[in-house]
């Protein structure tokens, strides 16, 4: 089972290479939204914000009024950040809840 801190540095590295591909995706993707990320199991959950291609001001606590939620276990959070699990399957079999405008869902898969 996940823990808080792998769940923070998991985010952490989402972060930094979202960083790294900002420069590319910028120009593509015209994004700015609140985030929210609740991991259902360990009863925590991290907000930050989605600007440029980048993930900035990431920290502990929820977010309520956040624009783009996701809702997953640590476990299932972990590989999808590592690329283990595929977003659209987990979405399929439920293991991921995204909540977001459709048009943010379709900006939000071209920057993963």
């Amino acid at each position: 089972m996940a823990s808080v801190d792998e769940c923070r540095q998991a985010l952490q590295d989402l972060a930094a290479r979202l960083d790294h591909n900002a420069e590319t995706v910028r120009e593509r993707i015209d994004l700015d939204r609140t985030l929210a990320c609740r991991v259902t199991d360990l009863g925590t959950a991290f907000h930050g914000r989605l600007s440029g291609g980048r993930l900035l001001d990431l920290t502990d606590g929820d977010d309520p009024k956040a624009k783009i939620a996701l809702s997953t276990t640590g476990d299932d959070l972990l590989a999808l950040v590592r690329g283990e699990l595929d977003v659209t399957r987990a979405l399929a079999a439920r293991r991921v809840s995204i909540k977001a405008n459709p048009f943010d869902l379709m900006k939000l898969r071209k920057l993963l």
